[in-house]
């Protein structure tokens, strides 16, 4: 089983290109990359394609090949690279003291501060899964991870003098978990108000479920 610190790496059956080793070459598929999150962003995974990824990387569109079987092992490698950005956050709150509510507030504010570019590439992939089994299966084994990491943190924060006692934190973190994906999914068709505004609102609902006024 998948460590909740390490991010779980996606595999599929294609076969992908090796790995470049050459300055050029890396910077050429790094364009490449970063342009598909431009565009999965603003068209998701079915809308962009192949000659709009080159295009916009100012690639020639054989050049996609030499890096990338296809545009569905190109998502793989852009989420593989979101899980592994996800794996790098400190998710272990600081103990809960003062302002409890104001705390878990800027801890998940943290939590979400990732480029917006990457939020096109959660909403592509969650596009791309609905009609493949293969990545849906993949999906899976991402859900597993962050609910682990979610549980995680409700478990450090229930330790808390303040915390509400009969919560039942792993249901809790199973439906936090799915609301965490739909944000991100969204995020790139948020104003960065509209998203800060969620995220607060998600710190208060976690606040008002695992927290009483009164210590324990």
């Amino acid at each position: 089983m998948t460590s909740p610190s390490v991010a779980p790496v996606l595999r599929i059956r294609e076969r992908a290109p090796s790995a470049p080793e050459q300055a050029r070459s890396i910077e050429k598929r790094q364009k490449l990359l970063d342009a598909g999150r431009a565009l999965f962003a603003e068209k998701g995974y079915e809308a962009a394609s192949i000659a709009e990824i080159t295009s916009r990387a100012r690639t020639a569109s054989g050049g996609f090949y030499q890096f990338f079987s296809s545009k569905r092992q190109f998502l793989v490698v852009l989420m593989n690279d979101f899980l592994a950005r996800l794996a790098a956050l400190n998710l272990r709150p600081q103990s809960p003291g003062g302002d409890v509510r104001e705390g878990l507030r800027k801890f998940l504010a943290d939590a979400f501060r990732v480029d917006r570019a990457h939020f096109g590439v959660v909403h592509a992939w969650q596009e791309a899964v609905r009609s493949d089994r293969e990545l849906a299966r993949r999906e899976k084994e991402i859900e597993a991870w962050t609910n682990a990491r979610v549980l995680g943190v409700f478990q450090l924060l229930s330790k808390s003098p303040r915390a509400r006692p009969g919560a039942d934190i792993r249901a809790f973190a199973r439906m936090m978990n799915r609301h965490f994906w739909s944000l991100l999914a969204r995020g790139s068709r948020l104003s960065p108000r509209e998203f800060a505004q969620e995220v607060q609102i998600s710190a208060d609902v976690i606040y008002n479920y695992l927290f009483s006024d009164s210590p324990r």
